[in-house]
């Protein structure tokens, strides 16, 4: 089964408060560059970072790497699998054993998705986004890339019966300006991207921050661009025995903010499940199989 090993970039934001400012520094500069800035040599990202080669040595063991070499290996390694192309994923899970079931074999790699990405969670951002989603006062806006549109349409669906002004964003990036227009610091963006990641959704969250929108990412373990532009950024494994990536541990995160969103404005939503419930039993025209 493919490793589910921490990404370099999970490393530092585990170590964090164990690091000294200096390294904290130098994880800064790692981190605002990721990964490129960690694949330069040893002299210019000390120097970027303005602190000593040694000190740079010293935090890629902290990180749990033999050297900086070994540190920039996993950065290649990483890079290599954010571009991978649909058939190479799927011979990374070619194996030769075939007494186990491929339902068996697809859910047990689910499962160790959903249970990292739980483990890594930060739960205090998780209320946060809680939090402003429920706000009526901010309008949402929702989009999604290629593959993940589906994750969006599902996100958006049940937000709009939750609450209202939620707002998802039409296919077609000519249309994006329109919506920029109506944005301000009230109103919030979820974005989902996963790689391979797409450059006009990465312009669309750097245009709408430059706004004073809120930009909540939903991606994968190694981190769409867009997390430059994020306010919160939530991060779930997506690798499956199959040619395409699983979406399924970032759908537990949205799903369960949709129970919590729901839960904090209980008593208005129920009145407006309840009146939309009225307008399907009460209006013909909704009722397809009477047409």
């Amino acid at each position: 089964m493919a490793s589910v090993a921490k990404t370099v970039k999970q490393r530092i934001q585990d170590e964090l408060e164990g690091l000294t400012r200096s390294e904290r520094q130098l994880g800064s500069v790692l981190l605002q560059d990721y990964p490129m800035g960690g694949l330069q040599s040893i002299t210019k990202l000390a120097a970027a970072a303005q602190v000593s080669t040694p000190t740079v040595i010293r935090m890629a063991r902290k990180l749990g790497f033999d050297g900086f070499p070994a540190l920039q290996e996993a950065l290649r390694e990483e890079v290599a699998a954010q571009i991978q192309k649909p058939i190479s994923k799927r011979d990374a899970w070619i194996v030769d054993d075939e007494t186990e079931h491929p339902v068996t074999r697809f859910a047990q790699a689910v499962w160790t998705n959903m249970r990292h990405t739980l483990e890594r969670l930060d739960k205090s951002m998780f209320d946060a986004v809680a939090q402003l989603l429920a706000d009526t006062e901010r309008h949402l806006y929702v989009i999604g890339g290629r593959i993940t549109r589906s994750n969006a349409d599902y996100l958006f669906n049940h937000m709009q019966i939750i609450r209202p002004n939620v707002t998802m964003l039409g296919n077609s990036a000519n249309v994006w300006p329109q919506y920029l227009l109506d944005m301000d610091e009230s109103s919030v963006l979820v974005i989902f991207d996963i790689r391979r990641y797409e450059a006009h959704l990465e312009k669309l969250a750097q245009v709408a921050s430059d706004r004073g929108v809120t930009v909540v990412l939903f991606t994968d373990q190694w981190g769409s661009p867009i997390g430059k532009s994020a306010n919160y950024t939530f991060h779930a494994l997506v690798e499956a025995p199959s040619s395409w990536d699983s979406t399924i541990a970032l759908q537990l995160i949205s799903e369960t903010l949709i129970a919590e969103v729901q839960e904090a404005r209980w008593e208005e939503s129920k009145e407006r499940i309840e009146e939309l419930e009225r307008y399907f039993s009460t209006t013909r025209i909704f009722r397809s199989h009477e047409a």
